[in-house]
């Protein structure tokens, strides 16, 4: 370290270590554009000989910028990962886009067990509540819980209908609220459910009328509300909705349709821009083990399929 900052400044930081065939490769950075009086493109020789190598770190961030590309981040999303990526001081992809992912998200997956406090799913229309809350439900009475099912979406064509198809299969019997005072009633009737979920009708984010009403919902009672958004759409819109929807006290996130996704850009723009955690994914239709808690390493393995394939091919060939 003394040796770094004789030639960086008292600023430098060390970024990576590598030790190979008794020398020492060390990656060093500090917060300007330029070093002055360092090479540019150098290897170690010695001990006490020490040399700057950018290579690998351009390559790491060609590497991740390539990812997120893919995935249609937005340029802020973009930077902020390469920043953390950068701290983490992996020289692998896969292993710096872990890092930077568990650096700049949060991971908060839905409670599995008895919890008095309901689970309240709200998103804009057509993103996949009544479906979650179907899996959700079905989640809970496989692991032997007893739930209670409550839908305030009694306008919507079909939408009772819909969840008491999935909910007559459970023999969980169905509740429904038409305001905000029979919502009050059912949360308190389900006193003795070890998980209560609630199902909403969808939110247009952009109508602040509509917004004003889910507020007064998600305020009924004390509830944990959970955005449900598919995966797949802009990241842009993806963030402002979820902006919005944290205004009104949304904290965490579900994400459906992973299965016919492929650039989830607005899963990550989603929780940067709406400061939320990431909760569950499903990635099938089918009710029964529809959902996933997410975690960096989920996430990764969503963001760069073919590295987990290149490093697993490879790890199966050395064994």
């Amino acid at each position: 370290m003394n040796l770094i900052r004789e030639d960086l400044g008292e600023d430098a930081i060390i970024v990576s270590t590598t030790e190979d065939a008794g020398n020492v490769h060390m990656t060093a950075a500090i917060e300007t554009d330029r070093i002055p009086g360092a090479s540019a493109d150098m290897a170690a020789t010695s001990n006490d000989d020490w040399i700057y190598e950018e290579d690998g770190e351009a390559s790491l961030i060609d590497d991740l910028t390539d990812v997120m590309l893919r995935h249609a981040a937005p340029e802020e999303v973009l930077d902020q990962l390469i920043s953390c990526a950068m701290v983490v001081g992996q020289q692998d992809p896969r292993a710096a886009m872990q890092g930077a992912l568990e650096m700049l998200f949060r991971f908060k997956p839905l409670p599995q067990h008895k919890t008095s406090q309901p689970t309240l799913l709200v998103g804009p229309p057509g993103a996949g509540k009544t479906l979650a809350a179907a899996k959700l439900a079905a989640r809970a009475a496989m692991n032997g819980q007893r739930v209670s099912v409550i839908t305030t979406d009694t306008v919507r064509a079909g939408g009772v209908e819909q969840l008491e198809a999935f909910t007559r299969l459970m023999d969980v019997p169905l509740q429904k609220a038409s305001s905000l005072n029979e919502l009050k009633a059912r949360i308190a009737e389900s006193a003795q459910a070890d998980q209560i979920i609630i199902d909403t009708a969808g939110t247009n984010p952009f109508d602040q009328d509509a917004v004003k009403i889910i507020a007064k919902v998600i305020g009924a009672a004390d509830m944990m509300p959970v955005m449900v958004l598919p995966a797949g759409i802009d990241a842009e819109e993806s963030g402002e909705i979820a902006k919005i929807f944290a205004s009104v006290g949304v904290k965490q996130f579900l994400s459906t349709r992973l299965d016919v996704a492929r650039r989830l850009g607005g899963l990550l723009a989603a929780a940067y821009m709406g400061g939320m955690s990431f909760a569950e994914i499903s990635r099938t239709a089918k009710v029964a083990d529809g959902l996933v808690p997410l975690s960096t390493g989920r996430l990764t393995q969503l963001l760069m399929p073919r590295a987990e394939e290149v490093r697993m091919t490879t790890m199966k060939k050395a064994g």
